[in-house]
């Protein structure tokens, strides 16, 4: 909000929703009192209409680590549970990574509030930590001695189990093992005991109204067991084996399903291996200087400020800023360029690279979760915990899941039992134990977040960030891609070529002023002209006044003159004619140089030409996205003539020059009018807003945090053939998801009808359960295995 008037505005939009007794916007808090019933409007519904407006109700996030879930329909009922939460503008939660992230409004909302929620659904909440990894660790160790305990009791019933089929009848087996109580025996520990954490699933499911795997496993199971004992202990001796046990049926299931488990999590920990790789980046201890005495701290205890002394073959413990010595630094692990960049005095460095030679002194300037290292672990978690759209489909179908595998498997034993086999009990158990264990909501759970983890894994690895699943889900959709000129196609390190004064006694003068005008602008063009007027040899001052004109130049005022520098339009601005240098300026710009005016008190005074050199792998990036079916265009602020120069020499045919910042935001939503799906690629300030009107904003890591912040996609190698790339990975990522989504729902789709017509044995059907969501991650891995295109 700007003025009286935005608060104002909103305070009119809000009154008119039913349910809003009152509003009261506060326009120097910038907050907004809103006293409203709940039953009839909710915050979320409020925040829209404020985006509508053109503002934004800023939101607070916490990743928390959830325990407890086993499969889709787990996630599903804790996400619809938080967003129900009135504080909660929006909840997600990824069976993958065990997590949630919950968006509240500030304020609102205590963490504990969300944690008490989870919990009362039976599962566990806390926010994440350092420790989270740990503890995944400790957890699968669990799991992993459960197992062994399982198979410890079950191999002797698997014996028994082999004693039913003919092809196996060369097996000896003890006696013993065929005693009905000894089969009990073996089996009551794996049923309660290990098997207990699916009766305490199945319990606070069904408690909270819900069903999830645990219900399936833990009636599945307790049929074959209770059955068996049921005919223990009321049949006779002779007559038991003609009933049949089941208790070798019940422990194995238990088993497999454990053994799936126990493979999933494993696979599901490579998965996410890029955070693992990324962490372990991080540097231990860092050399301080206090009181002239070198200190060996932990890099944690480093403070903006302190002066870090870093030796030849050591790592930079965190971002900072050189005051001393000259040496080369590794930057790989984050540009990917092999060739070590030189450093010396007011150079920056980065933490996690390496020095290579010379000693380095250095003042940090950003430590812990600021630093470079930090920001990019950040935007890898949560574009591996985001989800992306097309999730909605598993979400959904998990939401019902559960409750339609019980009805079928009850209307398979009434079929059976009444109809098909009439008063055959135990074949129509059978059948319907298969239809429980068989059905497998895991495999749907996993299918997208799986995929996502590993595709914006790999990425990371290629140094390519994604924000989010929904991004990556976007860019598989991108029809064609937009480029800015400077710093993107072009390396944004122009230098000054041409230096042309139309009265050569004045040069220095002339130089002194234009120098001294384009001294505060940031733009790499002015840093070019300054850079290059230093290098002649003379001094520049500040200028009294200054004001950079977005798309046009500087005006400044020095001495009491004004100075203009900038384009046509510039001048033509400030009512100064640019006929009779317009030959000169055509001249230049057909070299490929940008020219710009220097104009002293209403009269041209000279021309600047700079140049900026293409980059090396920008013609090749191009080629690659015309090869990937994509239209290619460049935007760019700079005037025809030089862009069409610079468009030619990297084999895009069509330009949009000389537009405004805003104006290319304005180009980008022409293009989706006619139905392009468009993704735009910059570096810079003016960038920002075509980036964020764009289906998919992709910054260059080696352009402004501005530009990156606005962006979906960061290409920190600042190589524009990442940009191929990106929408490579995207494409794998996707087809990937696909495939999983399909085999997903063909293994259920077939394996219950197969089931329920009795051609699978319990045990069989289990195994089958218990592999399916494993081959669901293992086939997400092979996108670890994906080869960049550059």
């Amino acid at each position: 909000m700007s003025c009286a008037a935005c608060a104002n505005r909103i305070e009119k939009r809000l009154s008119k929703l039913n349910g809003v007794d009152s509003v009261h916007v506060h326009l120097g808090m910038e907050e907004a009192h809103i006293v409203y019933d709940p039953k009839q409007v909710r915050l979320p519904e409020m925040e829209k209409i404020i985006q509508d407006l053109g503002y934004r109700v800023p939101k607070e996030e916490v990743d928390m680590e959830i325990t407890g879930m086993t499969c889709a329909a787990c996630a599903s009922r804790i996400e619809k549970v938080l967003n129900r939460i009135p504080e909660v503008a929006n909840a997600s939660v990824n069976l993958a990574t065990e997590s949630a992230r919950v968006a509240y409004y500030p304020g609102t909302l205590a963490v504990s509030d969300v944690v008490q929620r989870v919990e009362r659904l039976g599962f566990g909440a806390k926010p994440k930590s350092a420790e989270s990894g740990k503890r995944k660790e400790e957890e699968w160790k669990k799991k992993r001695v459960r197992f062994y305990a399982a198979l410890a009791f079950s191999i002797p019933l698997l014996w028994t189990m082999a004693a039913h089929f003919s092809f196996f009848h060369w097996i000896p087996v003890p006696s013993v093992l065929m005693n009905p109580w000894v089969q009990w025996i073996l089996a009551t520990p794996v049923q309660f005991v290990i098997g207990a954490p699916f009766y305490r699933g199945a319990w606070k499911a069904l408690r909270n109204r819900s069903a999830n795997m645990d219900v399936l496993v833990a009636l599945g199971t307790s049929a074959a067991y209770f059955y068996s004992l049921y005919v223990m202990l009321t049949q006779p001796a002779s007559r038991i084996h003609e009933q049949g046990l089941y208790f070798e049926t019940s422990a194995v299931l238990i088993t497999l399903i454990l053994l799936g488990k126990l493979l999933e999590s494993r696979a599901k920990g490579k998965a996410s291996d890029a955070i693992s790789k990324l962490m372990r980046l991080k540097a231990k201890k860092a050399l301080v200087l206090k009181d002239g005495k070198e200190v060996a701290v932990p890099v944690e205890e480093v403070k903006p400020g302190d002066l870090i002394l870093v030796k030849p073959g050591e790592q930079i413990p965190v971002d900072g800023e050189v005051v001393k010595g000259r040496s080369s630094v590794d930057e790989s692990m984050l540009t990917g360029e092999s060739i070590p960049v030189e450093k010396q005095a007011g150079d920056p460095v980065i933490g996690a690279t390496i020095n290579r030679q010379g000693r380095l002194l250095f003042k940090a300037t950003k430590v812990g979760e600021e630093t470079a290292l930090a920001q990019i672990i950040r935007v890898v978690q949560e574009a591996q915990g985001s989800k992306a759209p097309i999730q909605r489909i598993a979400d959904r179908i998990s939401g019902i899941f559960v409750p339609v595998v019980l009805g079928i498997s009850v209307l398979t034993f009434l079929l059976w039992f009444f109809g098909l086999e009439p008063g055959q009990f135990q074949g129509a158990l059978e059948k319907a134990m298969a239809v429980l264990v068989i059905a497998c909501p895991c495999a749907l759970g996993l299918a997208t977040p799986v995929s996502i983890m590993a595709g914006s894994g790999r990425a990371a690895e290629w140094g390519i960030l994604f924000k989010g699943g929904e991004h990556l889900e976007k860019a598989q959709q991108i029809t064609m891609v937009l480029f800015d000129k400077t710093g993107t196609i072009t390396h944004g390190k122009p230098e000054l070529t041409d230096i042309i004064i139309f009265h050569p006694e004045e040069r220095e003068n002339v130089l002194r002023r234009a120098g001294s005008a384009e001294k505060h602008s940031e733009h790499p063009l002015a840093q070019a002209i300054v850079n290059g007027i230093v290098k002649e040899g003379v001094t520049l001052q500040d200028p009294d006044s200054f004001e950079a004109i977005p798309g046009h130049g500087v005006k400044a005022v020095l001495d009491g003159r004004e100075v203009l520098l900038g384009t046509r339009r510039l001048m033509a601005q400030n009512g100064i004619e640019t006929d009779l240098i317009e030959e000169e300026l055509v001249r230049l710009e057909k070299q490929g140089k940008t020219a710009v005016i220097i104009a002293i008190d209403q009269k041209c005074a000279g021309i600047l030409a700079v140049a900026d050199t293409v980059k090396e792998t920008s013609r090749a990036a191009i080629e690659k996205l015309k090869q990937m079916g994509l239209k290619v265009r460049m935007i760019t602020g700079d005037n025809e003539r030089t862009a069409r120069a610079i468009a030619k020499q990297v084999g895009i045919e069509d330009v949009s020059a000389e537009v405004l910042p805003e104006g290319k935001a304005e180009v980008v939503y022409q293009w989706q009018r006619q139905g392009e799906k468009v993704a735009m690629v910059g570096d810079g300030i003016n960038d920002a807003p075509a980036l964020a009107a764009a289906d998919l904003g992709i910054a260059m890591g080696t352009g402004t945090d501005v530009a990156m912040e606005t962006a979906d996609v960061t290409l920190m190698r600042g190589n524009l053939e990442q940009v191929a790339d990106a929408l490579w990975m995207s494409r794998k990522t996707m087809a990937n998801i696909k495939q999983n989504l399909f085999w997903a729902l063909a293994y259920n789709s077939l394996g219950i009808p197969v089931a329920a017509a009795g051609f699978l044995a319990p045990w069989l059907a289990g195994a089958a359960m218990a592999f399916s969501s494993v081959s669901v991650v293992l086939n997400a891995l092979r996108l670890q295995r994906v080869k960049a295109l550059s």
